[in-house]
């Protein structure tokens, strides 16, 4: 999920645009906070004909941004998209461990009278406050059906009292996007960065974009169809990341089969933890395959 791109799930237009061949990798339909309380309940309706429809092989995920936990919404949003064509759920403004078990418990039975596998529905939890950062690997913890932790950099920035213009480095969030990061990383899930709100700024995006993968983050959100190529080519290996890590990979197998357990390559020392990493840069770049020409 190097893209995941929100979608209003009341607009019929929106949604036709995303499923009609936007290279977005998730498309994260909303029918919280991008859907006015009077449309909630078309939106439901939309979406549960959006779901039911045939889907082409590769096609995006697709997600649904549910209502909040312990809102009288969210079980009306489930009984209308837990069905076969969804792949998951966005869970909003997320800050304990124990609200991802109660909408376990409130998906499970919805699961399998829909005639799902139990617990094919992940969930992509978003952090949006310094409660929920808090508590973030416990969070990531609590269920296997987080597949992501997903930084709510606006929400979490009023929390903050942060102005409401972003500056280009958004230094103010460093600590906590590498806090998300870690503890993501501790729970063996995906952290996905928050979006960059100036859709007119693509310079400001294409740094935001390089930045979080600096700091770790494997995937970002977004808003606007025009932000979904840099985000994936930022979150995509490099022809020569991918060719330096075949050549280690190469290098270091032929070490092994010798008896080493590292080598030194192109002046640095190579051992397993390195090895790994270009393991894993080979595995996504076969994920992804060839970049479209």
């Amino acid at each position: 999920m190097r893209s995941a791109m929100f979608v209003p799930g009341h607009r019929q237009r929106f949604v036709d645009k995303a499923l009609g061949g936007l290279p977005a990798d998730v498309f994260l339909f909303d029918l919280e906070d991008g859907v006015p309380p009077a449309e909630k309940a078309a939106g439901r309706e939309l979406l549960r004909q959006t779901l039911t429809a045939q889907r082409p092989p590769g096609a995006a995920l697709r997600y649904v941004r549910v209502n909040g936990i312990g809102s009288d919404r969210l079980e009306p949003d489930l009984d209308a998209v837990v069905r076969p064509g969804l792949d998951g759920l966005c869970l909003p403004k997320v800050d304990y461990p124990g609200q991802i078990q109660q909408v376990d418990a409130l998906l499970a039975p919805r699961e399998a009278a829909a005639g799902l596998a139990a617990g094919s529905l992940r969930y992509v939890v978003a952090i949006e406050s310094p409660r929920g950062l808090l508590n973030a690997f416990a969070i990531a913890s609590a269920s296997p059906r987080v597949a992501a932790l997903m930084f709510g950099a606006e929400d979490f920035g009023l929390e903050l009292g942060l102005p409401t213009h972003r500056e280009g480095e958004a230094s103010e969030l460093i600590y906590a996007r590498s806090a998300l990061v870690t503890a993501a990383a501790a729970a063996n899930v995906q952290a996905i960065d928050g979006v960059w709100p100036d859709i007119q700024d693509a310079e400001g995006l294409a740094v935001d974009c390089l930045r979080a993968r600096r700091l770790g983050f494997t995937g970002k959100s977004l808003i606007h169809p025009g932000q979904i190529d840099t985000i994936n080519d930022t979150f995509s290996p490099t022809e020569s990341e991918i060719d330096y890590a075949r050549r280690v990979v190469e290098a270091f197998d032929a070490a092994t089969a010798r008896g080493d357990g590292s080598i030194a390559f192109g002046g640095q020392l190579i051992d397993r933890p390195i090895v790994e990493r270009a393991r894993r840069t080979l595995a996504l770049a076969e994920a992804i395959g060839p970049a479209p020409r």
